[in-house]
């Protein structure tokens, strides 16, 4: 199928129009479930947490083994898929959606297309490339040098993020601590993973959700392809860190997705104006 192209330079028509929380004649909200990027933590969502709090939306975000509160456990494909589903099975009872960048969007899609537990959607940001060939290698090689620095990286960690990000975001993203030593053993796993084959295996809708400037977006016209129903949505003048670099952008996209979980039937059926691809 075509994909619908849009001027990646224009902000998105996105109107969400959340209901009231707590009217009493309004479907019940869907959970949400968060997965953070590499070296980050469950902190990095802060924005995207208040925000669906300010919605009556109950949300969630984990933190991977290796990284945060996890930081001695060891990262494997494996661990991952465990911890995820077990925050799954966490959430209220009810519709749920996971939301995932960057190496938390390649791991949703992972979890998802395997798990026998009911997903109603998933938004996969940041991951539009398979992680793979020599690219992926020369990143693991990269990260092994950076590891054998006497700081392991960490003074390189701090100026990118504070070059890169608002000094909110940045906070947000040094809360729960850098996963410095992560990095080989995390790259060495998502090896693994297969994103195209688990988004033609994936049921429930997926968002892809992009900054123009990604240069994770290189395949997204193959994602998009692999997609059986969901939107395609690329941030204008927004980096790879989407939900940092542009909060208020994400944050409509993600309200756009909570609204509609919440007002379809089983059969969710995407609707999206001219700004916002969609596939049904």
């Amino acid at each position: 199928m075509a994909v619908d192209q849009q001027d990646p330079e224009r902000e998105p028509a996105l109107d969400v129009g959340p209901a009231q929380p707590g009217e009493q004649d309004q479907p019940a909200q869907p959970s949400v479930l968060f997965v953070h990027g590499i070296r980050s933590s469950g902190t990095m969502w802060r924005a995207q947490l208040e925000h669906l709090e300010a919605l009556g939306v109950t949300a969630r975000a984990i933190d991977l083994p290796g990284h945060g509160t996890h930081i001695s456990s060891a990262f494997s494909l494996a661990a991952c898929r465990e911890v995820i589903e077990q925050a799954w099975q966490e959430l209220p009872a009810g519709r749920r959606i996971l939301v995932g960048l960057s190496l938390g969007g390649y791991l949703a899609l992972d979890w998802a297309a395997r798990t026998a537990s009911p997903v109603d959607a998933v938004l996969a940001a940041g991951c539009s490339v398979r992680p793979r060939g020599a690219p992926l290698a020369a990143y693991r090689r990269l990260a092994g040098l950076i590891n054998r620095l006497p700081d392991r990286g960490g003074w390189l960690n701090d100026t990118l993020t504070t070059r890169m990000l608002s000094p909110d975001a940045a906070r947000d993203v040094a809360a729960g601590g850098v996963a410095l030593e992560v990095m080989v053993p995390a790259l060495t796993a998502i090896a693994q993973v297969d994103p195209i084959a688990d988004l033609r295996r994936i049921e429930a809708p997926v968002w892809l959700v992009n900054g123009a400037w990604d240069h994770f977006r290189a395949e997204q016209a193959r994602f998009w392809a692999a997609v059986r129903t969901g939107r395609l949505i690329v941030l204008p003048r927004t980096g790879h860190l989407v939900s940092l670099e542009r909060p208020d952008l994400f944050n409509a996209v993600l309200a756009a997705l909570v609204a509609q979980v919440r007002e379809s039937g089983p059969d969710l059926a995407p609707s999206a104006g001219p700004d916002v691809p969609t596939r049904q």
